[in-house]
């Protein structure tokens, strides 16, 4: 197989793998990865049948910058150039007769342009002789020079220069096209959001990670403002919203105005893509049948901005309150005024595994779960995730956001089995297993700023 050179955005290191893994089993091709690839470094080798699969993942993947045609590297210009020269047959078509330009740039560092010029002509045993065009070239051959990380380092741009950890060449093949969407979903120039809307490159990732297209039918439980609704519509899929608090969905609407999520997905031009937008507590659902969703995708409320909440009240009424409460009720309805039903919060833990069982349920055989879960770092551990997983629910991939002493995790679940499952029960009292999570309450510790007594009190 082909290998590429691919140049990543310096964002969300942990992600890459996942999202190039997803698009390409979303189109239906290998993506070959050697197993002491690092995803944390911006530069990957991974292997490819055919250029065009490379050109696919570029359109697509929200953190690629670049892909190469990989011809070489090395520790140093010496064995990179041994290297070049063995994979002659790469570059050799192009050496009589087409126009380049020639690119070398570094990450971490910035190479001074007199060392440029000596490494451009370093390569000169290629032998191009087609013209040299810095605006329209038909090729561009790229150098990337890797650095380590000069922070806390009592050292001069001139004492780095050249000292670098590894470098890259190649052809380019194609450039990314698909971080452009980043400011096309921009927060700030949306005409609807809220203080929980997800930020616009995370929820392209999770978009990516739903492997969001046409024909697919997918399920956002917690909608609030929409912001997983309109990148998933923009690459095809319809898409059905609900949440237990309506105002999130509808907004401050006015006389013959759509609701907010509406107005949003008109700017976007998805509005038809929005199937429904339904008002409803998870664990109360309407659905009386499984395996409708080709997807659920969703950042699920953990008490930070907003608190998760469920039907119920936090203490039982007595007998004389709950008459009151029924002719409340009834005095309302007679009115044709709206009663509002009373909520109390669902824990974390609780909501996470709920999640996970009711995906199962919803989910159609190789249909994915993807979410957002926070966790305290200095508490986690990967049976935190694995633990919630039931019969039938794979995990597919597991990755960190850090925020210092805590993060979020994108986790993204597969249903692997063919069977029917009843709808769930959504107990509140059952037990969850002996450990406790690094995301149990974690509303609380946070608050607490991850103190060893809000630790202790969790586990309590």
């Amino acid at each position: 197989m082909p290998s590429y050179l691919f140049v990543f955005a310096q964002s969300h290191s942990e992600f890459r793998l996942p999202e190039l893994e997803s698009i390409a089993e979303l189109y239906g091709f290998t993506l070959s990865v050697p197993g002491d690839c690092d995803p944390s470094r911006p530069f990957m080798i991974l292997q490819l049948d055919l250029e065009e699969h490379a050109r696919l993942l570029a359109s697509r993947c929200i953190l690629i910058k670049y892909i190469y045609e990989f011809h070489a590297q090395g520790k140093d210009y010496e064995e990179l150039h041994v290297a070049n020269k063995a994979n002659r047959h790469l570059w050799l078509p192009y050496a009589h007769d087409t126009s380049f330009k020639f690119l070398v740039t570094a990450y971490n560092h910035k190479i001074p342009e007199s060392r440029q010029r000596e490494v451009v002509e370093s390569f000169n045993y290629m032998g191009f002789v087609g013209k040299i065009d810095l605006k329209t070239p038909q090729i561009i051959l790229g150098c990337f020079e890797e650095y380590d990380s000069s922070s806390g380092l009592a050292v001069t741009r001139h004492d780095r220069d050249g000292r670098f950890r590894q470098a890259y060449f190649g052809r380019l093949v194609v450039e990314g096209s698909a971080r452009a969407l980043i400011k096309t979903f921009d927060v700030k120039k949306r005409l609807y959001y809220g203080n929980t809307s997800m930020e616009a490159e995370v929820s392209l990732l999770m978009a990516n990670q739903a492997m969001a297209s046409s024909s697919k039918l997918v399920y956002d439980p917690f909608c609030g403002t929409g912001s997983m609704a309109y990148p998933i519509a923009h690459f095809g899929a319809q898409v059905f919203g609900s949440d237990i608090d309506g105002r999130q969905m509808r907004g401050k609407v006015g006389k013959d105005q759509p609701p907010g999520v509406l107005r949003a997905a008109k700017q976007y031009g998805v509005a038809d893509r929005i199937v429904d937008l339904c008002t409803f507590d998870v664990t109360r659902n309407p659905w009386r049948c499984g395996n409708l969703f080709d997807t659920i995708v969703t950042d699920p409320p953990y008490g930070v901005r907003a608190g998760a909440k469920r039907l119920g009240r936090k203490k039982e009424l007595s007998e004389v309150q709950k008459t009151a409460n029924i002719e409340h009720q009834l005095s309302a309805r007679n009115k044709l005024e709206p009663y509002i039903p009373p909520t109390k919060p669902y824990e974390l833990s609780l909501l996470a595994a709920d999640l996970v069982v009711l995906s199962r349920y919803l989910l159609k055989p190789g249909g994915r779960l993807v979410f957002f879960l926070p966790t305290v770092n200095e508490q986690y551990e990967e049976v935190d995730i694995q633990s919630m997983l039931c019969d039938g629910m794979v995990l597919v991939a597991n990755s960190l956001q850090g925020f210092g002493s805590w993060g979020r995790r994108l986790v993204t679940i597969r249903k692997t089995t063919d069977d029917s499952y009843p709808p769930p029960s959504f107990e509140e009292e059952r037990n969850l297993g002996e450990r406790v999570p690094a995301h149990k309450d974690f509303r609380e510790q946070y608050f607490r700023g991850f103190k060893k007594e809000a630790i202790d009190d969790a586990a309590v």
